[in-house]
């Protein structure tokens, strides 16, 4: 936003140059990122954060600066004419002249006469110049109005309209511009009507399901009875916090105004807003939190404005109609807290001082000042902690002038217990060159669903239908990834992440680890010697086998294992010591053409809650063996359902010492084999580290491998 330094000077009689003012700011947090024009033209270009709407205007940066320089503060005194009675003979009571901008408390107050309150319907006194009644208290406990009559619409004085542009806003006419430029002067948004296009009373409702609204952009909105309105008797002629109804604006015709300025529900307006995509510099402040008890000064201020540029006369006292109290709890202060944070600075004369120049009245509640009781001014809706309190004591003291000092350390760096596991995972895969990606943890609700069947972690507040659930597996993240590479000119690509699924386990969410892996292109790059191989089902089955020999385990084997987005045949899952570890394939064709995906895609994805309650295997030394070994092969025949890594687990798994391997040498289908078997010739190798081996001992250990492939459905080959 734009803040001209010349008009933070009405208020702070400032001594040092713009620059140093800039500096000094971005030092307590009101950022200035850029510096525009010279002189009276100067502007800063300023970054206030969306907890500060109280900055957001020149009047809350003036009192950071007087905070900053120990200056006082001018208040901002509206000065209005007598009021001329309403219509009826009689006036309201209370008190609307000259209310402070400094103390929120007075204008309080002076309101306090013309407050009417009821459990469902708030109303202005019927002596008021114009009748008010709130429908909605908790969405609109406070609104405020005033009327001038026989106004004079006409351009601005040359300073409102100077300041305004400097600021790229758009002069319009002296009631309209008097409401912008209270808007930036002290950070209330205001509204004018045209009071004779209103009719009867204003009313703050919810809106008709399907009534009709033509805001001030000329645009004919549908409203929900989720949209607060301000209506007269017979129509909506508002968007509550958001804009102003075309049909009541303010025109060369009109004569008599209704100003308001009202306190809207941040949340209604921040949904309103978003239903009709409109933000508008009011709803951009209401959104974050107005200052409950500038309605009534902000009144005033836009009226005296407008009497300065267009003559005409007040009507009765101000409106103030509050159908609900909106109060902060004042917080406790300790020094002996800010001493643990801060450290010996600064003294509780400057905490005093700090605080009471940002707006907080700080009540020593023991003689020795070591505790305060600290109220929190209407503006400042951020602060709500004593940890809020000492961060505004430190930024307007000064970091810099806290003594650099190391935090206090006990104990020791612990490993978390799972580290080394990761590590090796890490290093293996960069290793096998996979390349390290991260995804986004949220997904569509339909990827969620197709890739997993746990129970879905639901965004309370998504940014969009595409990102509504916690994700349920890695998959859909590594495929738009690999999507991403080919999409812009990379066809090969080894990718892996290592990251967290979220899913229901009865009514706990519960987060699990998992590592998934993509891989396209070509497995082996073209070489004089070596034409290209593209990347194959076995080459990730390969690399997933590299990974799972960093773990001990007694029983592996491959499940042939289809889903809707793995290609059939050409997928499995791993199963090790009886719990699946691992599934891997190539996309289903189906799955691939959805994403676009112009060539073969293999995906992996590694369960690691599963994996790692195995121990990485130790490395052991044993001496190259001094005596000879023997081996023995066997022709089997098998069942097509018997896996070899069953046959593996199942010989190694005898009480066989001296057996130091077991491998397939040659399959053979087809022939004499009969259909749905196979024919498998084995090779078993024997060896002592102490002794040459009998010939009797090697038929033994034999007839024991023979019998258990017997027992697994095998038949011993014959010829």
């Amino acid at each position: 936003m734009k803040i001209s330094p010349q008009w933070l000077r009405d208020w702070v009689d400032l001594k040092v140059d713009n620059t140093r003012l800039a500096a000094d700011l971005s030092s307590v947090g009101a950022g200035v990122e850029g510096i525009s024009g010279e002189g009276e033209n100067t502007v800063f270009e300023m970054e206030i954060t969306t907890n500060r709407p109280d900055e957001m205007n020149h009047y809350g940066i003036a009192r950071e600066a007087a905070a900053i320089y120990d200056l006082p503060l001018k208040t901002i005194e509206p000065k209005l004419p007598a009021a001329a009675k309403p219509a009826t003979g009689k006036t309201s009571s209370g008190a609307g002249q000259g209310a402070s901008f400094q103390s929120a408390t007075d204008a309080r107050s002076s309101a306090s006469g013309s407050t009417a309150v009821a459990s469902a319907v708030a109303a202005s006194p019927a002596t008021a110049a114009f009748p008010i009644e709130i429908h909605e208290p908790d969405l609109c406990p406070r609104f405020t109005a005033r009327v001038i009559r026989n106004v004079s619409i006409r351009p601005s004085p040359k300073v409102v309209q100077q300041r305004l542009g400097l600021l790229d806003q758009r002069p319009i006419n002296n009631a309209v511009d008097a409401t912008n430029y209270v808007l930036w002067e002290i950070g209330k948004p205001t509204h004018v009507f045209d009071l004779d296009l209103l009719e009867g009373k204003i009313v703050v409702r919810r809106a008709r399901n399907g009534e009709k609204l033509k805001t001030l952009d000329g645009v004919e909105r549908t409203l929900t009875p989720e949209d607060v309105v301000v209506a007269d008797a017979v129509k909506a002629v508002g968007l509550a916090g958001v804009m102003g109804g075309y049909d009541t604006m303010i025109t060369d015709k009109t004569r008599n105004i209704l100003i308001e300025s009202a306190w809207w529900d941040p949340i209604s307006i921040r949904k309103t807003s978003r239903r009709h995509g409109i933000h508008t510099d009011a709803s951009h402040r209401f959104e974050r939190g107005a200052d409950f008890e500038s309605t009534v000064p902000s009144t005033n201020r836009v009226a005296e404005l407008i009497l300065q540029a267009g003559d005409g006369e007040l009507v009765g006292d101000v409106i103030d109609v509050v159908a609900k109290e909106i109060d902060q709890a004042p917080i406790a202060l300790r020094l002996s807290e800010v001493r643990r944070i801060l450290g010996n600075r600064p003294s509780a004369a400057e905490i005093v001082r700090i605080l009471e120049k940002l707006g907080f009245e700080a009540t020593p509640e023991k003689t020795d000042e070591s505790e305060f009781t600290v109220g929190v001014p209407s503006w400042r809706l951020d602060v709500e902690r004593e940890i809020d309190l000492i961060e505004e004591i430190a930024r307007l003291y000064g970091y810099d002038k806290f003594p650099n000092t190391l935090p206090a350390f006990a104990g020791e760096v612990v490993e978390q217990p799972e580290a080394k596991k990761d590590a090796e995972l890490r290093s293996s895969l960069l290793a096998l060159g996979y390349d390290e990606a991260i995804s986004l943890v949220f997904i569509a609700k339909e990827e969620a669903a197709r890739f997993s069947s746990a129970q879905q972690v639901e965004v309370a507040n998504p940014l969009s239908a595409e990102a509504s659930i916690m994700r349920t597996s890695l998959l859909p993240g590594m495929l738009d990834m690999i999507a991403y590479n080919l999409n812009r000119g990379v066809d090969n690509a080894r990718l892996f992440e290592a990251g967290s699924v979220y899913e229901y386990v009865g009514t706990d969410p519960v987060e699990t680890k998992r590592i998934s892996m993509g891989a396209t292109g070509s497995a082996v790059a073209p070489s004089v010697n070596q034409p290209a191989r593209p990347y194959s089902f076995y080459d990730m089955k390969g690399d997933i086998e590299t990974l799972l020999g960093s773990f001990e385990h007694n029983l592996l084997y491959y499940d042939p294992h289809t889903t809707e987005y793995f290609h059939p045949g050409r997928s499995a899952r791993i199963v090790v010591d009886g719990a699946t570890v691992a599934q891997f394939g190539q996309i289903h064709p189906d799955a691939a053409a959805a994403r676009k995906l112009r060539q073969d895609v293999f995906v992996a994805e590694l369960y690691l809650d599963r994996l790692y309650q195995h121990k990485l295997r130790e490395p052991r030394y044993e001496a190259l063996p001094r005596y000879p070994a023997v081996q023995r092969d066997f022709s089997f025949i098998f069942p097509d359902s018997v896996l070899f890594e069953i046959i593996q687990t199942t010989v190694m798994g005898l009480d066989i010492r001296e057996l130091r391997s077991f491998e397939p040498v040659e399959i053979f289908r087809g022939g004499a084999i009969p259909a749905g078997k196979y024919s498998l010739l084995l090779r078993a190798t024997f060896q002592s580290a102490e002794r040459t081996l009998r010939e009797d001992e090697v038929a033994q250990w034999s007839a024991k491998v023979i019998k258990a492939l017997e027992g697994l459905g095998g038949s011993l080959r014959s010829s």
